[in-house]
């Protein structure tokens, strides 16, 4: 019992440190949607799915702060916020808190997150590890002679450290640990592309939409194809289911409308065109 009383004390110290940024405003009744949480989700994806969302409903204005997952959670378990957008599930820690809190945590699956590593055309290398992966971009491996390619430099392509998706590769693929070999950071995923495919030796991710890797070749994982089904079916290991929460005892109609929205097929369009995967 103290074990998990001390945890619950944790996650409150923890819950007020994240919001002592929130403004007063946050979480109240009213036309304002307040949305809080992941900037893999708040960089690109949200700001589109919002605009798309006010043509159709003008009058429902947005406050939005992606600081993390945890934060959003966070601001949601103690109302200053109506919806968090999360890139992972509420931890053990977290639904043990809620109901002290007096929430319930109304999950809403919207799709996937995930990223294809891809290399030039010309490139024997068709299929690598986890691990390979993992130790070209921090810089262990540092010769395609070393996974089964020529003998030749291995030049590394990111995203510019400034993005949710610099970070969020770096969570998938190289178990948080630092870049290598001075990669050249870009500005999206289109960009990544162009340069690996003038690159024989270039080696950069990218969305797993064959339509967006044009000029590259993606290459399998462990043998696993980057794939919207193999996404779905949960085999491929580069990507992160992505959720919306409210809480259920208190969700407001904005918050139910702008949640259906996203998970409908015009929603879920939307996150195709831009590189995530559909549910």
């Amino acid at each position: 019992m103290k074990r998990i009383s001390y945890s619950i004390c944790f996650c409150l110290l923890a819950v007020g440190l994240l919001l002592s940024g929130c403004s007063e405003g946050d979480g109240k009744a009213g036309k304002v949607l307040v949305i809080r949480g992941s900037n893999t989700i708040g960089e690109e994806l949200a700001p589109r799915l919002i605009a798309e969302f006010k043509k159709e409903n003008p009058k429902v204005d947005f406050d939005t702060e992606f600081k993390g997952t945890s934060y959003g959670l966070g601001a949601l378990m103690v109302g200053k916020c109506d919806i968090a957008a999360a890139s992972r599930e509420v931890t053990a820690n977290e639904l043990a808190l809620s109901p002290d809190l007096k929430m319930e945590f109304k999950d809403y699956v919207i799709g996937y997150y995930s990223v294809a590593v891809v290399v030039n055309p010309g490139n024997p290398v068709t299929n690598l590890t986890q691990a390979q992966v993992r130790d070209i971009f921090t810089g262990t491996i540092q010769n395609w002679k070393d996974v089964g390619g020529a003998d030749a430099p291995i030049h590394l392509y990111i995203r510019n450290p400034v993005s949710g998706t610099y970070l969020g590769f770096q969570e998938l693929a190289m178990e948080k640990k630092p870049y290598g070999l001075q990669p050249k950071a870009l500005m999206s995923y289109g960009e990544i592309v162009k340069e690996v495919a003038k690159d024989a030796g270039g080696i950069g991710y990218a969305s797993i939409d064959p339509a967006q890797q044009a000029g590259a070749k993606a290459v399998a994982i462990d043998g696993i194809t980057p794939a919207a089904a193999t996404v779905n079916q949960s085999k491929y290991p580069y990507s992160r289911v992505l959720r919306l929460y409210t809480n259920k005892a208190v969700e407001t109609p904005d918050a139910g409308k702008f949640t259906q929205f996203v998970q409908s097929p015009r929603g879920q369009a939307i996150l195709s065109e831009m590189g995530y995967v559909p549910k």
